[in-house]
């Protein structure tokens, strides 16, 4: 089946923006354009639990008084997920990413669809999504699959809605999600209800759930920006629904000023460079989370707060072995052709699992981050949220409550303190 091309031609910018047209057979015509993911996700599997800890965990909940997040899900039977993302770019068409990777049996996807969302779990018209064709896909296990482009033109920073029927029973398996996505989402009643407008809903989760991925045709100056880093990248305490973690913001920055940059967030909260839970350590994941996004050209690395932390008084990792994983990140991104840039560990005393011997080790790796030129250029997050008058802490404006993660404030300030020039000489050199 041969892609039917929309008419329109560019990005369409404005927030909000969702149209549907005819199709054009237009074999050849878009060579201007190509796929670019507009939001991604890091998945991990649904037995992923946090590491064993010698103390309690405490005031990782963000702000007092915050709601906690709703559990993932941990089986799904003849129901249908309505999945809620939020666009960094926009793109004249869509595909959708799905993905089995955790799964230990084959996944059966009964529909999808695709469309703006109205308010809750309401949708705008929208359009079905195919694969090869069909409306229903096996997806082996380990593997994802990438749908037929849809003739749907999305804007930027828009709420899109993916629907997915799931008609068989998943217990036995495991699913392949994204926990803490500070982002509410929709399980259905029993049934197909793909592209419904009004949603029959059985309950929400703030998980994303067999999705990693939705690109656009975008064109040929538009590039992505994967953003590889622990739970301070996803977002861990921001406002829920708000759409403001650090890359959230930094996507809005480089749209104010106009260059033409998506950004995915691939933060995974728990995540560690060297250690596997939550998630699969970073040098493990990255071809899939990094090297596999659509149009991405440079990488922003924030990674190895937990490995320090979670080491607790432990001499291992040592801050080589954390700075060898990094030197590791950055020969692989260069291998494929990627600039890589490197964030500053930021403060955490305080935290659960600060000792003198892991602010050690954060000061002897942000020492090698500044200094060593390794990476092709320096984000110094550290000194954006530090208090001046205690730098080993971060300031009290910024702090939720944990003295690890950020509030809103401190994730915009982390933002502000990109250089946009990075990125403004490469979308100027492509």
């Amino acid at each position: 089946m041969r892609a039917r091309l929309l008419t329109c031609v560019g990005v369409i910018a404005l927030a909000g923006a969702f149209v549907v047209r005819p199709g054009l057979d237009a074999q050849g015509a878009r060579r201007s354009e190509h796929w670019v993911g507009t939001w991604a996700t890091a998945v991990v599997s649904s037995d992923d639990r946090l590491p064993p800890l010698r103390r309690p965990l405490t005031g990782t909940g963000g702000r007092s008084g915050q709601a906690q997040p709703l559990p993932p899900l941990q089986n799904v039977h003849d129901q249908t997920l309505r999945e809620i993302v939020h666009t960094s770019i926009g793109g004249s068409q869509v595909r959708v990413v799905l993905s089995n990777t955790f799964g230990m049996t084959p996944l059966t996807i009964g529909a999808a669809h695709i469309a703006g969302r109205a308010e809750g779990a309401d949708i705008t018209p929208g359009r079905p999504i195919l694969f090869g064709g069909r409306t229903t896909i096996t997806i082996p296990v380990g593997a994802p699959v990438v749908s037929d482009p849809v003739d749907l033109s999305i804007g930027a920073f828009t709420d899109v809605a993916v629907d997915i029927y799931v008609p068989g029973d998943t217990t036995g398996s495991l699913l392949t999600q994204h926990g803490g996505a500070l982002q509410t989402s929709y399980v259905s009643e029993a049934g197909n209800h793909s592209g419904e407008a009004h949603f029959p809903l059985a309950r929400t989760v703030s998980s994303w759930h067999f999705l990693s991925r939705l690109e656009v045709l975008a064109p040929a100056d538009v590039s992505a920006i994967a953003t590889l880093g622990d739970s301070i990248t996803d977002g861990t305490a921001s406002t829920p629904n708000m759409n403001r973690r650090w890359p959230n913001e930094l996507a809005r920055r480089l749209a104010a000023a106009h260059i033409p940059r998506a950004v995915l967030n691939l933060g995974i909260g728990g995540n560690r460079l060297l250690t596997d839970r939550l998630g699969v350590n970073a040098l493990a994941r990255f071809d899939r989370d990094v090297l596999a996004q659509s149009g991405v050209t440079d990488v922003i690395v924030l990674e190895g707060i937990n490995d320090i932390g979670l080491a607790f008084d432990d001499v291992s990792p040592t801050a080589a072995e954390v700075i060898g994983a990094h030197q590791q990140l950055i020969a692989r991104a260069h291998a494929h052709g990627l600039k890589i840039y490197g964030a500053t560990l930021t403060p955490f005393d305080g935290a659960f699992y600060a000792t003198p011997a892991g602010e050690a080790k954060r000061r002897e790796v942000n020492t090698w981050i500044r200094t060593s030129a390794a990476y092709d250029g320096v984000i110094d997050f550290e000194k954006a949220v530090r208090d001046p008058q205690q730098p080993i802490r971060m300031a009290v404006g910024f702090d939720p409550g944990d003295h690890l993660h950020f509030n809103d404030a401190g994730y915009r300030a982390m933002a502000e303190a990109i250089d946009l020039n990075l990125f403004r000489q490469r979308a100027e050199s492509r």
